[in-house]
């Protein structure tokens, strides 16, 4: 029986490996439509409101904040910025690339770390996102404006079209992880000691910082900013910036947003291109995930790694692009 099972799943991850990823692929829905309804969730309004004031008074503990703290902050904030980037997004929304078993678990803890929803869930509505952009069944819809995209959608029910097509995906590759699957099932566990405990006992065991600082600082301080830069992608890569490569669609390429959140705000070329694993026509430029990637398949981790022919990238530029591109 279990024998049996264990083939069915790799029949079906071959099965997988042979077909192109159409559930990301933009379907060109109707962009007008009835006013979207706005139930506001009052719980996520004050868990938010509160992460962010405790944010704020983090920040006033900085000065008094070894510099150990610090770092580590540091080090948390990239490995949480990599689950989002480099795991959820490029590697299981996309398949841009293939990671092995140590890699794909490493990103799922990255992922827990983050704290950004499951990678199940979190593809599913990336992968609506992109589907139906700047429709009423975006999660984040740009069109209703900076605060909607950027944290307003959290704050509020989702549409009723964002799950009815939502539920017409074809997530059977996720399905089909057991890692995804593993980190699914025991996500609030995870959340709870990965994004939250780790990083506060981690200062006071080794080095004897307050365990009140080390919540606030490399806790909440750095999951808000972790937060924030993701959701910048959302919202300001949406609206501000040139389009080099479509013109006829919201995306922008934002350097600010690129450098904030490690290679993601060449938001135009990623829309027109969503399976290159750079997300960028520039190599590893304000690109910290592609140079992670890049590395892991330098150590035999990851391989595969989807990119755009040049040709392809300039037939495009020329075709549908707003006249900003610069090559190089």
């Amino acid at each position: 029986m279990v024998a049996s099972q264990i083939k069915k799943t790799l029949r079906s991850m071959k099965a997988m490996d042979k077909t192109p990823l159409a559930e990301d692929a933009y379907d060109d829905a109707p962009k007008e439509g009835p006013e979207p309804s706005r139930q506001i969730v009052w719980r996520n309004v004050v868990l938010m409101s509160l992460l962010h004031i405790g944010a704020l008074y983090g920040l006033i503990l900085i000065p008094s904040t070894s510099s150990l703290t610090l770092m580590w902050s540091g080090v948390c904030f990239m490995i949480s910025a990599l689950g989002i980037t480099a795991g959820v997004h490029r590697l299981w929304s996309h398949r841009s690339y293939k990671a092995s078993l140590p890699l794909r678990i490493f990103l799922a803890v990255a992922n827990s770390m983050a704290f950004q929803n499951d990678i199940y869930e979190w593809a599913r509505d990336h992968r609506v996102h992109h589907k139906f952009s700047e429709t009423d069944a975006d999660p984040h819809n740009a069109r209703r404006g900076f605060f909607f995209a950027h944290i307003g959608w959290l704050l509020v029910r989702k549409h009723p079209d964002v799950i009815k097509k939502g539920s017409r995906l074809d997530l059977s590759d996720l399905e089909a992880d057991g890692v995804v699957m593993f980190q699914r099932r025991y996500y609030k566990l995870s959340v709870v000691v990965v994004c939250f405990l780790i990083p506060t006992v981690v200062p006071w065991f080794f080095w004897q910082e307050s365990l009140w600082v080390g919540y606030l600082i490399p806790g909440l301080l750095r999951y808000t900013v972790v937060l924030n830069v993701s959701w910048l992608v959302n919202s300001a890569a949406h609206m501000w910036g040139m389009r080099p490569y479509d013109q006829n669609i919201n995306p922008r390429e934002n350097k600010l947003v690129a450098f904030s959140a490690i290679g993601e705000g060449f938001h135009n070329y990623h829309h027109t291109f969503p399976h290159d694993y750079a997300t960028s026509e520039f190599g590893s430029r304000l690109n910290v995930t592609k140079a992670f990637i890049d590395l892991m398949c330098y150590f035999g981790l990851a391989s595969d790694c989807r990119k755009m022919p040049r040709e392809t990238i300039m037939a495009r530029v020329k075709r549908t692009g707003d006249g900003s591109h610069k090559s190089g």
